[in-house]
């Protein structure tokens, strides 16, 4: 059986209280000022309901400065979205890396990007929107974050193709069925608890079926054979 489980993992993210932030914000670039004040209006007051003259507040400068670093709002948005996502990938690579066959490898990935979507709709709700708005639409930074995580699995595929433990096919086309397959359970959305998603676990063993490669015909006679012989 494919399904494993795998220990929860432990992302702590210290958030500063904004007063106590602006100390140490004076030591960073305005870039990386003008990212974290948003992150922490977005899980305020939600991503809708700011503006770029409240993010210049936060940082102690006009607006007109902050569109020295950033186009427009939608830029700054798409920058807190790649904050994130990178933070998350980084989470992957290190469950990558561990041990298991592709195949438990290819699962710890996916739980892994499973746990830390339920713990952002959890737990960072309005920050979770924004994600899940990006991801809805499709957003450059999302397509890129998709591929990424492609590229992560790709590989292992290949691996469990040499070992003939997972199908023929392009590695690339079948990680991306892998993910399209458990999109509900990987990717950011808006609502939790819908009465029909199949569970993780559920979906992570119909996927695992689709993949291992079929036994073959002269296999399946010869146990056919075999138990009309008894």
């Amino acid at each position: 059986m494919w399904i494993t489980k795998v220990q929860p993992i432990a992302v702590h993210e210290k958030r500063i209280p904004p007063g106590e932030r602006k100390a140490s914000d004076r030591n960073s670039s305005p870039r990386t000022s003008i990212l974290q004040a948003t992150i922490d209006l977005y899980r305020e007051i939600g991503h809708s309901k700011t503006t770029v003259g409240d993010i210049a507040r936060r940082c102690t400068m006009s607006p007109a400065n902050v569109y020295r670093f950033f186009r427009s709002k939608q830029a700054i948005e798409e920058a807190v979205v790649a904050e994130l996502f990178e933070a998350e990938f980084q989470e992957l690579a290190n469950v990558e890396r561990g041990c298991g066959t592709p195949l438990s490898r290819l699962e710890a990935i996916l739980r892994t990007l499973s746990q830390l979507q339920e713990r952002r709709l959890a737990s960072d709700g309005r920050l979770n929107e924004l994600v899940a708005v990006a991801t809805n639409a499709n957003w450059p930074v999302v397509l890129g974050h998709v591929a990424r995580i492609v590229g992560l699995m790709a590989p292992i595929i290949s691996a469990g193709q040499a070992r003939g433990e997972i199908r023929d096919g392009r590695a690339a086309a079948l990680a991306s069925c892998l993910l399209a397959a458990m999109n509900t359970h990987v990717m950011a959305r808006e609502l939790r608890g819908e009465s029909l998603r199949p569970s993780f676990d559920e979906m992570a063993d119909f996927c695992v079926k689709a993949l291992c490669r079929p036994p073959s015909r002269q296999s399946e006679q010869s146990s056919r054979r075999s138990v009309d012989q008894r």
